[in-house]
């Protein structure tokens, strides 16, 4: 019994630092939609340039390439699919804000927790949850002010974010799917270097290489290593430790902080404000409120369970 209570505190203790090591890596993304904004380069530039610096700087440890060679082919292509979907994220993501601002692009990631519970069950054979889809219902209305809270020139912008969070919600269910088969560092080498690698091809064939293949000026070379670095190879990493010992939802849930502080982060550093309407924030808040609801069940839940 008492070997059962420690191993019960011990998963409870692990759990507790995989979500706040998420919540660090949540802090860190809230900055990537800034820097994209800042960034001057087309966003299938910015992404390319993005994976291909994060590859080098992985590329440079002998750990990645132990932890490759011990994987099946099988696995390997497994993972080079998850960046291609990683690459598309980025693309559709950074697009949003290109074609509206972070704000409204950060605030439709929200919408993943929601995806999340919908592919979750499909992809892991996890029992399908009501109350994860009762908070999906309960977020339909903000999503309908956010809308029409934003100018239309914006609303393109709009689908374009949705669309990422559909693909950031798949790749976060899929990682947790097979983040136990491989080091995570290899895991996020392969991921990278297939996404860069897709995505260089397919913005030749669309954009053009000079669309695709640009360089960065100081200024964007500056900022992109700190995004490559300080807001993807760390939190990267260090996301993927985390999500083998919480759920792909619960990680999604803690992604749900990234739109407070991009927006916050947007408004007093880019002022953003003066580009929305208070329909917008009241969007975005019943879609932020929904969301949270979940972490207060889990707590309800768990209290009852030891009464």
């Amino acid at each position: 019994m008492l070997a059962q209570d420690s191993e019960n505190i011990f998963v409870k203790n692990r759990q507790r630092r995989a979500f706040w090591q998420v919540h660090c890596c949540v802090l860190l993304w809230g900055f990537t939609a800034i820097l994209g904004k800042l960034i001057t380069l087309p966003a299938q530039a910015l992404v390319v340039w993005r994976m291909a610096l994060v590859c080098v700087f992985l590329a440079l440890l002998p750990k990645v390439w132990r932890g490759i060679a011990a994987l099946q082919a099988k696995l390997i292509l497994t993972y080079a699919g998850i960046g291609v979907i990683v690459a598309l994220h980025w693309l559709t993501f950074y697009g949003a804000i290109k074609l509206s601002n972070a704000s409204v692009a950060v605030s439709c990631l929200a919408l993943g927790s929601i995806f999340a519970a919908l592919i979750e069950p499909l992809l892991t054979n996890k029992p399908w949850n009501k109350n994860e889809l009762f908070i999906g219902i309960l977020a339909v209305p903000g999503v309908i002010l956010l809308v029409g809270g934003v100018p239309l020139s914006m609303h393109t912008g709009i689908i374009v974010g949705i669309i990422s969070a559909f693909l950031t919600s798949l790749f976060a269910v899929l990682n947790k799917r097979y983040v136990h088969d491989a080091e995570p560092e290899s895991v996020t080498f392969i991921e990278m270097s297939a996404g860069a690698l897709f995505l260089t091809i397919a913005s030749i064939l669309y954009f053009g290489s000079e669309q695709t293949l640009m360089l960065p000026d100081t200024h964007d070379a500056i900022l992109l290593l700190i995004l490559a670095l300080a807001c993807t190879l760390f939190p990267f990493i260090l996301s993927l430790h985390a999500l083998r010992h919480i759920s792909a939802f619960t990680a999604q849930l803690a992604l749900n902080l990234e739109p407070v502080y991009a927006i916050l982060i947007a408004a007093l550093w880019l002022k953003e404000y003066e580009e929305l309407t208070p329909q917008f924030y009241l969007g975005v808040s019943i879609i932020l409120l929904a969301v949270f609801i979940q972490p207060a069940i889990l707590a309800i839940k768990r209290r009852s369970s030891t009464k």
